[in-house]
This record gives C-alpha cells, sequence and structure tokens, in this order.
C-alpha cells in the first residue's frame, strides 16, 4: 500500500529555511495526492502523540499561513533524544501514535543530533528521510539554515563597525558554532572581519594581540580624525592553546549530552585586556593620537558583543528558501520510492542526489586550507600563518556552490 499521509517534523536549533522545508514538502505532496501534517514540537511530539487528540492537516489554505522567507519553524522544535527516554515501549508508543493519525512517514529536518535519532527511528522500521538543517554547517552536505546564519553574521561585523569606529574601540563577536566554525569563519570573512577565532585552531593570543595592536593603532594613526576600529568574530566553540575550551559550568549539558559554550567573547576580551594593559607601547600610542587622560582614559576600551538567538531568528536567505524546498520537496520523492533512511544532499534538475543519514551526521569541520588562504589575505586565525600552497585545476564538470 503507498503512502497517503506523511507527518513533517523540525527538530533541534531553529534557524532559517525550516518553513521552506515545511512548504515544499507539502506543495510536492499535494501535487502527487499525499497529505500532510504537523508533528508539532519535533520528537516531543513525535514522542507523545499517541495522547493528541488531533494533528493539523497542511490544507493549502493552511499552507498559506506559512511564510518560507521566515526564520524559524511553524512546526515548532525540541532538543529531545529518543533513545535516552527511560521507557522500555518508546518506539513501540511512538509507531502506536503515528498509526492512530494514519502517518505512513516522516519527513524529518534537524542537524546532526536530529538525524541520529533518526537513523535510531529508521532502525525501528519507522520510514522517514532526513532534509539537513544546521547553522553550524557541520554535516557532510550543505544544510539549510547556514548561509542565513552567515548572512546575519556578516550584517552584525558590518554594523558593529560604526559603534567601533566612533569610540575607538576594539569589538568582539560572539557566534553560534560549537565544534565546527563555518558560520564562524564564513560570517566574518562576508562582513571584512580582521580576526576569526574558530574551534579547529587553538587560540595563541599573543599572535591575535599582536595582530590586533598592529592593525588597530595603524588605522587610527593614519586617519586624518584618529578615528579606527578592530572587529573580531569568536566561535563560541573555540579553544585556547592554553586553556582548553570555554564552557559554562554551570549550565550542565543538554539532552544530548553537550556541554553548553558561553561566554567566548568576555573571555577573549579579558585575555586581550589583560595583555594591554602589561604592554607599555599602548600607552605612548594613546598619547600620540591624543586620546590618553591619565587616570580616566588610559587604554582603547574592548567590548564583547553576543547577538545569541538573533543569528537564528528574522528572515531566511533566499539561498536557504531555495534549498529548503528543494530538499523538503525531494524528501517526499524518496520517501514515494522506498528511500528511507536517507538525507536529501541537492537537487539537480531532474537529479535528487542523497546519502545515507548515518554518513551524513559524521562531522564536518573547516579546511584549515582555505583558513592559510585567508591568512595569505591578512586575516588572523590566532596562530602563525601557514604556508598556502595553490594547485591550479581547470573545472570540466558542472560547477557547484561549496561552503
Amino acid at each position: 500500500m503507498g503512502i497517503k499521509r506523511i507527518g513533517i517534523i523540525t527538530s533541534g536549533g531553529d534557524c532559517g529555511g525550516l518553513n521552506a522545508v515545511i512548504k515544499g514538502a507539502t506543495q510536492m505532496a499535494q501535487s502527487i495526492g499525499i497529505e500532510t501534517v504537523v508533528i508539532p514540537n519535533g520528537y516531543a511530539g513525535l514522542y507523545n502523540l499517541i495522547d493528541m487528540k488531533e494533528v493539523v492537516v497542511l490544507t493549502p489554505d493552511r499552507l498559506d499561513l506559512i511564510h518560507a522567507e521566515l526564520s524559524g519553524s511553524e512546526a515548532g522544535n525540541s532538543r529531545v533524544k529518543v533513545k535516552k527516554i527511560d521507557a522500555p515501549d518508546k518506539y513501540e508508543r511512538i509507531k502506536k501514535g503515528l498509526k492512530k493519525f494514519s502517518i505512513d512517514a516522516l519527513v524529518i529536518s534537524g542537524g546532526d543530533d536530529t538525524g541520529s535519532v533518526m537513523v535510531d527511528l529508521a532502525a525501528e522500521g519507522i520510514a522517514c528521510v532526513h532534509a539537513p538543517k544546521t547553522m553550524d554547517l557541520d554535516l557532510q552536505t550543505y544544510s539549510v539554515g547556514g548561509d542565513s546564519a552567515i548572512n546575519r553574521i556578516s550584517s552584525f561585523v558590518r554594523e558593529l563597525k560604526t559603534t567601533g569606529l566612533t569610540h575607538n574601540r576594539v569589538i568582539v563577536l560572539e557566534a553560534f558554532g560549537r565544534y565546527a566554525g563555518h558560520s564562524a569563519f564564513r560570517g566574518g570573512i562576508g562582513g571584512d572581519a580582521d580576526c576569526i577565532l574558530i574551534p579547529e585552531i587553538p587560540v595563541d593570543f599573543d599572535i591575535v594581540y599582536e595582530h590586533m595592536k598592529k592593525v588597530f593603532t595603524a588605522r587610527i594613526e593614519s586617519s586624518d580624525v584618529k578615528a579606527g576600529t578592530y572587529i573580531l568574530v569568536a566561535a563560541e566553540g573555540m579553544t585556547d592553546a592554553k586553556g582548553g575550551l570555554i564552557v559554562d559550568e554551570s549550565s550542565g549539558v543538554d539532552a544530548f549530552g553537550h556541554k553548553k559554550l558561553a561566554g567566548a567573547g568576555k573571555y577573549v576580551r579579558k585575555r586581550l585586556e589583560t595583555i594591554m594593559k602589561n604592554d607599555p607601547e599602548i600607552k605612548a600610542f594613546m598619547k600620540r593620537v591624543g586620546m590618553f587622560v591619565s587616570g580616566v582614559y588610559e587604554l582603547p576600551e574592548i567590548r564583547e558583543v553576543t547577538p545569541g538567538h538573533l543569528v537564528r531568528s528574522g528572515y531566511s536567505s533566499s539561498y536557504d528558501v531555495n534549498f529548503g524546498k528543494e530538499a523538503g520537496a525531494a524528501a517526499v520523492i524518496l520517501l514515494t520510492k522506498g528511500l528511507a533512511g536517507n538525507t536529501v544532499v541537492k537537487v539537480m534538475g531532474t537529479k535528487i542526489f542523497y546519502k545515507s543519514t548515518a554518513e551524513v551526521i559524521k562531522q564536518r569541520r573547516v579546511d584549515l586550507n582555505i583558513v592559510a588562504f585567508y591568512e595569505k589575505l591578512g586575516v588572523c586565525f590566532g596562530r602563525t600563518p601557514a604556508e598556502y600552497k595553490p594547485e591550479l585545476l581547470e573545472e570540466t564538470g558542472m560547477i557547484q556552490r561549496s561552503l
């Protein structure tokens, strides 16, 4: 018997493009005579489906109320690892909930944690396909939410330059990223940041300070009105070469066992302030440019800014709306072709590429060769710049976007 009704789940952190996944999946399903319903609040909703009185059917009128360009998810998200639920019949409970509402298969959008749960559901015989989502971009394929986060970070970097320039301040912007620095890296580059600190490179703060000092002081001294700023982007999962990972020990761990990362921006500010206070050349610089006031204003200010969930909110980028719709629609097609347990990778015309979800959720980190490329352009990454060795190759196939 074919699929007649599909449940749509969004899980994990919110981000841009999720509503586009919902719309794309539903529009494709409707075009081939399949009904879609919302399973609310991620895996928490899936587990509690059996106790619900009804589910929302995405009729054309109801779907029209969902705006693909808005970030976040109309379906709602949660962070729940089903395997950790202390109930021996948890998977049977889920199956009964699906049966209660005649749901034959699932389209699930989420990142590595969401994908790991999906792998477990598939192993239990529940038909599901994964539409990749994570603003961290650490899956083995592009994921909805990444481009939106990069654009938000880039925008914050650009806009913070105005306040930094007005007060001759060093600005440290803390960005999401956990254990992979893709969004901080690309967002920092997009905003033309001076220094980017990512989890892949343990930070030598002496190197960061010397770069900051050189660039910052040169800008102010060369300015006719003695104005300048320096912008640094710090990924929340960055590490100190001397002190390791920066975590909020008081917050415990999340549902998937991850320590909650917090305070990278504040940590960077304090480390740079400590080095600056012991640098006699800074006071001399302040006097040269007419900024020094004894006992009142002896050192440049360093301020940290943590936009937090603003990076996740607002509007999705056009790229994420396009990719989200394609990923959601393609997930429905994979389900109808009996290809459950897979992740949509990309859609190219009539070609839909997919890969085993178990393979897709293996962590992808920033390629340090491209870091060396930007070090060649003068960006600091908290280490001695590595040698960049270009290899020139003629492109003969279809050009693909890669982040």
